[in-house]
């Protein structure tokens, strides 16, 4: 896994600039906490924090190479899961190994085709290669972005790190949200690039970045395309099933301790089977989160109609699993200590709320015992999970779906924001360009009917905007404890081939992730196959919102706070003069978010720069 940072400059030696380097690169400790390396050439100065994960004593990095004309240095961050078969290959080409790693196998594939290794890397990735030859830095990122990377150019060449908070511990950074950056925090639609710090943006998934004393150049190697598929639904099943089982294998390879994060739901649970099914004699590690009590005074709502707890133990019992409960209680979701790591870990205060928190302490956990483990996020963004999927008035609605179905722990409205902030940021007038924006992105099948070609749509929506979002919370939330979640749901193969799936088959029986429930049905227990979808859990515990109350009241007792250019005084007040099982779900959510604000502007102190 771990954290890579870096510094290109064409006007200055970087080998006088070692301070700055470790500055961005100590920013991320907990994203590598077993070893730091660093390295400078006179034009570029790059950065490592590692997680070992595979060849423990031989992939330290910056890892380099000697050539002719100059060194080639290489800073690497996540997974190549193909790396056996690149490193064969490149052995019959002549290339010589000294790891057993998968860095090396990036670092020789570089030397022998450029660039276009690229098109060679199965896995979530992202490196940068600095080319001493002709003084080039190179960056690619993983084709759906599982792995998180940020570029800030400056006057003479570019800054990038795996979070903000490498660049922004360079001293040219400046530390400014502006009024575009703003609106994009706070309307959830996820623009490609965007980072909402002003001078910054994300290097877009499958891309590479190349810099050089003339510029900086882009090339796409890889997009979400639009292709006939012409399978009939038994081999469309089989072929799921043979492409999940391949890459779940794959991502079983660590030379450390693994595990699979399993919910009870038709994602986590296949995972486990197929996990189980690999590792043979070996007992599959498992962990779920859980809320005191909450099993047995469980209470249906909207995305919620079943406790996970009942369907976690099915499963683990089924595979014989070494499983774990991590149960949590009100005084660990409010503790603010909890909610500063998690907004430290996430750089802006975007997140969940009390979701993340759990989500946190949860990784944390299972840090403690494993290393790696397997999620089954984007499962629902590939085979059609969410309800938005299966409503029609909610896929019919030109807006981003996430937000037409108005449910979750999404406040569309930003209603915590003064009225005044509110209607200058015009954030329905946002979302409306950015959703015409992604509209026009999608290519139309010919003779594809208008109901398929609409749930193409709903698809491309979701796997090139919503799902990186949650990559990227899943991300930050583990690597913050130093724990690597891999997610075997965004393989590539798999994403393109059920993409041009056609959504009769893609809801052939009439249920949500028809494709997935038939390629694995044989293999759970029926009580779990038949499962309708449940989502993230939350705590229902009132007395998690009565210690909101009290944060908030305590907010409220500094009138001065800089939060208070930003937040409704007006709306928190009502919010805490209410019976904690009174609070509704806006209320709730009114108040996690100005406290997450406050939090925000107190660590990063941002210029936060109103329209």
């Amino acid at each position: 896994m771990c954290g890579i940072t870096g510094w290109v400059a064409f006007d200055r030696d970087l080998r006088h600039e070692r301070p700055t380097l470790e500055a961005m690169t100590r920013t991320m400790t907990c994203r590598g906490p077993d070893a730091e390396g660093l390295w400078t050439a006179p034009h570029a100065a790059l950065g490592h924090r590692r997680l070992a994960v595979i060849d423990l004593e031989g992939g330290v990095q910056p890892m380099t190479a000697s050539v002719p004309g100059g060194e080639v240095c290489l800073v690497f961050s996540g997974e190549v899961y193909n790396f056996t078969e690149l490193r064969g290959e490149l052995e019959r080409l002549g290339e010589r190994f000294t790891t057993s790693s998968d860095t090396e196998v990036v670092l020789r594939g570089y030397l022998r085709w450029g660039e276009q290794v690229a098109e060679r890397l199965n896995g979530m990735f992202a490196l940068a290669i600095w080319d001493d030859r002709v003084e080039k830095l190179v960056l690619i990122r993983d084709r759906l972005g599982v792995k998180p990377l940020y570029i800030a150019p400056t006057r003479d060449g570019l800054l990038f790190g795996s979070e903000p908070k490498a660049i922004l511990a360079h001293p040219a950074a400046e530390r400014v949200v502006d009024a575009e950056g703003l609106r994009e925090w706070l309307s959830f639609v996820m623009t490609p690039r965007h980072a909402i710090w002003h001078g910054m943006r994300q290097v877009e998934p499958a891309t590479v970045v190349t810099v050089d004393a003339s510029g900086v150049r882009e090339r796409t190697y890889w997009r979400l395309a639009t292709r006939a598929h012409t399978d009939d639904l038994e081999t469309t099943i089989a072929q799921v099933g043979d492409l999940l089982g391949d890459t779940v294998r794959r991502q079983l390879v660590a030379d450390v301790p693994r595990c699979v994060l399993l919910s009870g739901g038709l994602d986590s649970s296949a995972l486990t089977v197929l996990a189980a099914a690999h590792l043979g004699a070996e007992a599959v590690p498992t962990f779920s989160v859980d809320f005191v009590g909450q099993s047995d005074g469980f209470l249906p709502d909207d995305l919620r109609g079943t406790p996970d707890a009942p369907f976690v133990h099915a499963v683990a019992e089924h595979v014989g699993a070494d499983h774990r409960d991590i149960v949590l209680d009100h005084a660990a979701l409010a503790d603010p200590q909890v909610r500063r790591k998690a907004l430290e870990a996430r750089d802006l205060p975007v997140g969940f709320g009390e979701m993340d928190f759990s989500l946190y302490l949860l990784f944390k956990a299972i840090g403690e015992r494993s290393t790696v483990a397997l999620s089954g996020e984007a499962a629902d963004e590939v085979f059609g999970g969410y309800r938005q999927f299966h409503d029609d008035r909610i896929r019919w609605a030109d807006e981003f779906p996430w937000i037409a179905v108005n449910a979750g722990p999404l406040d569309k409205d930003a209603l915590w924001l003064k009225p005044d902030v509110r209607a200058a940021l015009d954030l329905d007038g946002y979302r409306r360009d950015r959703y015409a924006d992604a509209v026009r992105e999608v290519e139309r099948l010919d003779g594809e009917s208008d109901l398929e070609f609409r749930m193409r749509l709903m698809s491309h929506l979701h796997l090139t905007r919503f799902v990186r979002f949650l990559l990227e919370r899943k991300d930050r939330l583990s690597m913050a404890v130093g724990l690597e979640v891999r997610v075997p749901f965004c393989d590539h193969r798999l994403v393109e081939y059920v993409y041009n799936a056609p959504w009769a088959m893609k809801n052939h029986d009439g249920r949500e992730k028809s494709l997935l429930r038939s390629a694995v049905r044989d293999r759970l227990p029926a009580v779990v196959a038949e499962r309708v979808k449940s989502a993230y859990p939350s705590t229902q515990d009132t007395s998690y919102v009565k210690a909101l109350q009290e944060q908030t009241r305590e907010l409220l007792r500094q009138p001065g706070h800089p939060v208070f250019a930003l937040a409704d005084r007006g709306r928190l007040e009502a919010a805490i003069r209410q019976e904690p099982s009174a609070v509704d779900k806006l209320a709730r959510l009114g108040m996690e978010r100005v406290l997450d604000v406050m939090l925000w502007l107190d660590i990063y102190r941002p210029d936060v720069r109103l329209p």
